[in-house]
């Protein structure tokens, strides 16, 4: 009897394989990612900064979806590099994915001279998660001005006499800031601070005068009166603060600067892992109360799929290299 049992038992196992669909990789049947192995997502900025917010957002969701742990790890430094070249060297296995922005995949590659990895070979995308504006902020004990067109007309009179602040060099809020002041012809001195808690700090306290800060950083702020948004980034107003103009309809024709948040895998990533990381993705946006914590905190929900966020990846990149030129931005 045992050698029948035996072959039934071949046989029932080779046409269960045979009914699996041909396109389904072999390590879908062969692998059950993740393997009762924590995620382990590592952020580009410090606690509390925007990717921080939206990451937390989303990590209850994608903890039930994938059915394993997800845990948060922070590698701050460099706008964003530091914790880039990390995930670049980590084992493909889909275990370690980079929480990264438009800043670390575009921004950096015209800014910086030499990096210790390749932003076009050596990242794997899974999915964008949102779009995020940035809010032209100030400290109205610095800077006793309530629109876009005062503040240029100040720092205009006094040229050197104020600073701004920025999560760091070649950052989102590096950029924007200095293509504003490059637009306007401003002289205004940059400090960059080692992230958006700090640069945040700066602006509140009345360290610096202004901080092109993205908007779910500095609601709790605004709404508590500590400091005044005078335009936003973006072409249209964001819905969490719509009394507040755009830059652009404020008198700086054309103005729009923005980025996203996305996340990545190393370079030859389990494709297993990816369409299921990215599927985690699309659920927790999907949310009602997820995808409207997103908007009251100032962003745009948008899922994409791996190819199509590698296609945003890449046109980003041509986009940025165009926006640190003419924005004069450089790495002090």
């Amino acid at each position: 009897m045992k050698p029948f049992a035996h072959l039934r038992r071949s046989l029932v196992l080779a046409l269960a394989a045979a009914a699996l669909p041909a396109s389904m990789p072999q390590t879908a049947f062969a692998q059950a990612w993740p393997n009762n192995q924590p995620l382990t997502i590592v952020m580009t900025f410090p606690a509390g900064s925007g990717v921080d917010i939206v990451g937390r957002l989303l990590q209850e969701s994608m903890q039930k979806t994938l059915g394993t742990s997800i845990v948060i790890e922070y590698r701050p430094g460099a706008a964003g590099n530091v914790a880039s070249e990390y995930v670049a060297r980590a084992k493909p296995d889909g275990h370690t994915i980079l929480f990264g922005t438009a800043a670390t995949h575009g921004v950096n590659a015209a800014l910086y001279k030499k990096l210790p990895f390749d932003v076009e070979t050596d990242f794997t995308p899974i999915s964008t998660i949102v779009d995020v504006s940035n809010v032209l902020t100030i400290n109205p004990s610095v800077v006793d001005v309530k629109s876009v067109r005062e503040l240029i007309d100040l720092v205009r009179a006094n040229p050197g006499k104020y600073n701004y602040a920025s999560t760091g060099n070649g950052t989102g809020t590096h950029l924007a800031m200095a293509e504003f002041v490059a637009r306007t012809g401003l002289t205004i001195t940059h400090v960059p601070y080692k992230g958006g808690p700090d640069a945040v700090t700066s602006v509140v306290k009345g360290e610096v005068c202004c901080y092109m800060s993205q908007v779910q950083a500095m609601l709790p702020h605004y709404k508590a009166g500590k400091v005044r948004l005078l335009g936003v980034t973006t072409k249209d107003r964001v819905s969490a603060i719509a009394e507040v103009p755009t830059i652009a309809e404020s008198g700086v024709a054309g103005f729009e600067n923005y980025t996203w948040f996305g996340l990545f895998g190393p370079k030859n990533m389990d494709p297993v892992a990816v369409n299921k990381i990215n599927a985690a993705v699309k659920v927790a946006l999907e949310t009602p109360a997820i995808r409207q914590r997103l908007i009251d905190t100032g962003n745009t929900p948008r899922w994409e799929s791996p190819e199509q966020f590698r296609t945003t990846v890449k046109a980003d990149r041509a986009k940025w290299a165009a926006v640190v030129k003419a924005s004069g931005a450089t790495v002090d």
